[in-house]
């Protein structure tokens, strides 16, 4: 069996590449949906040092996808059923590190092959099955969501039982889906966006109150945060963060930023601040993610609007269309539909 692989050579440009997949001991997939990632636009622009772009490509972008099984020799999965694929494979047992935080650990669109190509070759425990009544356009951003899960996760573990209020900073789609996994898993906690585009502040329809960064009203304190800005907007975000928060409160680190942030040490030490980062997720993430996405409709209704724009995908020039496209939103996601 002969697959393409549609590898990112340089900037801009994709390249076609003919692999042979494992078909003795993995599980052989077709892409049906597949989102465009940040990170993903980052290496398709060359937005990275030159350094790591030598390091890293060639390599086949894309880790958010949902596929069906064509064919399992493992017997693990039907011919047919759709999962999604967990783009982070351990290399290593670890009862301790979870499998996204472990240096050895490989993961797909970063150094190694994504799900940019027309069959997936994987091992069956690294799939998920998508219940029947989830939408495969927002099952193909699943891996976005489980990150969003997994922080929640790790929230539960760090924070104290006060959870009378929780903030989040951030109006972008990260922000989006994280306040969303808090409202269904904290029903009765008000929650609070704080944001800088009006427009997007109104997605935010289902939280207690949304507030532009420089007009939050007087008194507002949290008792937990979750900073999802990133860039050159996190200093702001903790500044403010640190200033709203009560004592002993947590707070989740999910923007990413190219360089050091400052941070108001003094406050921290003196208001008994936790600080957590998180990143990535794991399998248990994607399963729960799934089940969380079954039990509660409503998720999926509102996860409708990230689906800005699904672009067919026929050639590769579709693909340089699709990422063309991608550049500018500023909210949403891009989802391809594999049709090559």
């Amino acid at each position: 069996m002969i697959n393409t692989v549609y590898r990112l050579i340089a900037p801009g440009m994709i390249d076609v590449a003919c692999t042979e997949p494992d078909i003795k001991n993995k599980v052989i997939l077709r892409p049906l949906y597949l989102s465009i990632c940040k990170a993903d636009q980052r290496y398709y622009l060359g937005n990275r040092s030159r350094e790591v772009l030598k390091a890293k490509l060639p390599m086949a972008l894309i880790h958010e996808c949902c596929a069906k099984v064509i064919f399992d020799p493992t017997g693990t999965f039907k011919t047919g059923e759709i999962v999604v694929p967990v783009p982070n494979t351990p290399m290593e047992e670890d009862n301790v590190i979870a499998e996204n935080y472990r240096l050895t650990s490989r993961f797909c669109s970063s150094g190694y092959d994504g799900f940019l190509r027309d069959y997936i070759d994987i091992a069956p425990d690294r799939l998920v099955r998508v219940p029947e009544n989830v939408d495969p356009r927002i099952a193909s951003f699943a891996e976005l969501i489980s990150v969003a899960v997994h922080a929640v996760s790790r929230f539960e573990r760090f924070s104290h039982s006060r959870k009378n209020s929780i903030g989040i900073w951030g109006d972008g789609n990260v922000g989006f889906i994280t306040a969303l996994i808090l409202k269904a898993l904290y029903p009765d906690t008000k929650l609070y966006i704080f944001g800088t585009v009006y427009e997007k502040l109104g997605y935010f329809a289902f939280a207690d109150g949304a507030y532009h960064v420089d007009h939050v009203p007087e008194g507002l304190k949290v008792d937990h945060a979750f900073e999802c800005v990133g860039g050159e907007g996190s200093r702001f975000a903790l500044a403010q963060i640190i200033d709203l928060i009560n004592p002993e409160g947590t707070v989740g680190l999910m923007g990413v930023s190219e360089r050091f942030v400052d941070i108001n040490t003094r406050m921290v030490l003196e208001r008994g601040l936790c600080l957590f980062g998180s990143s990535r997720s794991g399998v248990d993430d994607f399963q729960k993610t799934m089940d969380i996405l079954a039990e509660n409709p409503k998720i999926s209704s509102y996860l409708e609007n990230l689906i800005g724009h699904v672009a067919e995908i026929k050639t590769i020039s579709d693909i340089h269309a699709a990422f063309a496209q991608d550049i500018s939103r500023n909210f949403g996601k891009t989802v391809l539909k594999w049709n090559k």
